[in-house]
């Protein structure tokens, strides 16, 4: 392939491997976050293809012994994690799911003030943790607000009964509001909501309601997904057994643009194909730290890291997780890499160019500000021009950016740029 010449490219300056070797835009603060994943759920949705565990129909007592085991290993994933990294400063923490706010409190907060316990964070550190409406409550809440969560972000979806019933969610579409109304009284300063669209029979008008009420809570940030069918949920098998109709790419796509110009209309900027913030103060800062490329932690079931040119993610079983750490502890550390992670349930990886130079593509055409011309894999000059004539990305103030058809069709995009 030959290098991108988008404006200024050629003569910038920098290393000819700057692209490869370092964040993108890793003049600012690149950041280094932790992630940490909590499985459990209530029940598990018929489109879930998240690491997670339905635990709604265990006994109390066995409930609350899985979790307080998990918890444990997760304290000691991190800590051996942790002393693996050097003195580098956290600058994002993002607790998911699951659900963690299906913890009881105590165990809630032990996870909340995890990182702060095992390595520094930065005195302006974002602090996230999800949570779905039906688990929100007041004494949840306070732990949270006490434990300086700056951020929550709430598995709204919709706020179409048909449509919550369809995705298998259980709680009414009033719960929502009413969830956000206890995070706000409980001073938590940001709340973000999650919204699904194109989902089988949601139509138009349903889907402009959702952003209707998203808009009248006057919540700070939202990200919005395409409904996507996984094999191996129920969604997947009804959709292939033809009891229930695949999403329809044309229809994904007029909710996609009823999401802009609603939102955007009401002063929300559109950072991320799939985000949409208040102002850009109030964007996501661990996620722009993945589309970024940076360094990150991941800690529990099924999470994945990056960190010193590795990836690495997780076994998706808790039982198996679980096992290992257990017998970790019982082993005096035997199990791990020297990476600190656990042998038999890790695996990982070095990119080589070609498939580092295809993520960073990626990543970086999903921020609405592309890729600045020194984190550009080499790109041949025909691809490039085929890319922008046909309006998938541009070239503006010498910057490689998706364009809104780019964003929907990104797989596309990034294709016919590395062809």
């Amino acid at each position: 392939m030959g290098r991108l010449t988008a404006p200024d490219t050629a003569d910038a300056g920098t290393p000819a491997r700057g692209w490869l070797d370092a964040p993108l835009e890793s003049g600012s603060a690149a950041g280094f976050g932790v992630y940490l994943h909590v499985p459990f759920c209530h029940h598990r949705c018929g489109y879930c293809d998240f690491a997670t565990e339905a635990v709604g129909g265990l006994a109390d007592d066995d409930r609350d012994a899985l979790l307080r085991r998990y918890v444990a290993a997760l304290e000691r994933d991190l800590a051996t994690q942790a002393a693996t990294v050097g003195e580098r400063a956290v600058t994002s923490v993002f607790v998911g799911g699951g659900t963690p706010t299906l913890l009881p409190p105590d165990l809630l907060a032990r996870v909340v003030g995890l990182v702060g316990r095992e390595l520094d964070v930065a005195a302006d550190v974002e602090l996230t943790v999800e949570c779905n409406p039906e688990t929100a409550d007041v004494d949840r809440f306070a732990v949270l607000a006490d434990a300086g969560v700056d951020r929550v972000s709430m598995g709204a979806q919709s706020f179409d009964a048909g449509v919550l019933a369809v995705l298998e969610r259980r709680h009414r579409p009033r719960r929502t509001a009413e969830a956000v109304a206890l995070a706000r009284a409980a001073g938590i300063p940001r709340v973000s909501l999650d919204l699904i669209y194109g989902t089988p029979g949601e139509d138009a008008a349903a889907w402009r309601d959702s952003l209707a009420a998203v808009l009248a809570l006057g919540v700070d940030h939202v990200s919005a997904y395409a409904l996507g069918v996984h094999a191996n949920t129920p969604l997947g098998r009804a959709v292939a057994a033809g009891t229930v109709p695949a999403p329809d790419d044309d229809v994904q796509r007029e909710r996609f643009d009823d999401l802009r110009q609603l939102l955007r209309g009401a002063g929300f900027v559109h950072y991320e194909l799939a985000n949409l913030a208040r102002t850009d103060a109030l964007r996501s800062r661990h996620n722009v730290l993945y589309w970024r490329h940076g360094d990150y932690l991941g800690v529990g079931v099924g999470a994945h890291g990056h960190h010193d040119g590795r990836r690495w993610w997780t076994t998706r079983s808790t039982a198996r997780y679980l096992a290992a750490l257990e017998q970790d502890v019982a082993d005096g550390g035997v199990a791990r890499d020297a990476s600190g992670r656990v042998r038999d349930v890790t695996e990982e990886e070095r990119l080589d160019d070609e498939a580092r130079a295809l993520e960073r593509l990626l990543l970086g055409l999903r921020l609405a500000e592309g890729l600045h011309p020194r984190d550009v894999p080499p790109i041949a000059r025909e691809a490039l021009e085929s890319a922008v004539a046909d309006g998938l990305v541009t070239t503006a103030c010498g910057r490689l950016q998706a364009t809104a058809d780019g964003w929907f069709l990104l797989d596309e995009a990034v294709r016919r740029l590395t062809a």
